[in-house]
């Protein structure tokens, strides 16, 4: 499958490079073109010059296209390299780009392709 690591942080939505017990995961989702001009990438809005953090919507800097956050999200995919924590082996995953509860925590989660063992990665702190 060989996935293409992120050159640098403009181009994702979501980074992270974690340890999990005894492995590790480092995953990121890219941003998304726009559907409409085809010609930039959807990002969040800008207003007064900086970027609206909390913003509910993606908005497409060329052509003014928006989308809402929920439907937009829903269509990224999470692309991961990871080292299981089960089996010790490497690998290279992809999920869609929505938390699920593992184990009562919102976590991302990832299928090892060697063992077959469920990898979550929840947010920072949280414990499972």
């Amino acid at each position: 499958m060989a996935l293409r690591e992120p050159q640098s942080m403009g181009e994702c939505i979501y980074f992270t490079n974690r340890s999990i017990g005894d492995g590790q995961v480092m995953a990121w989702v890219y941003r998304k073109d726009c559907p409409k001009c085809k010609k930039a990438k959807m990002g969040k809005p800008i207003v007064k010059g900086k970027v609206k953090t909390r913003a509910d919507e993606y908005e497409c800097p060329a052509c003014g296209y928006k989308e809402n956050k929920k439907e937009h999200e829903e269509s990224l995919q999470l692309e991961a390299k990871y080292t299981c924590p089960h089996c010790g082996k490497e690998g290279e995953s992809t999920s869609q780009y929505k938390r699920k509860n593992y184990q009562g925590v919102q976590s991302y989660v990832i299928t090892c392709h060697h063992c077959q063992e469920v990898i979550p990665f929840p947010k920072k702190l949280k414990r499972i």
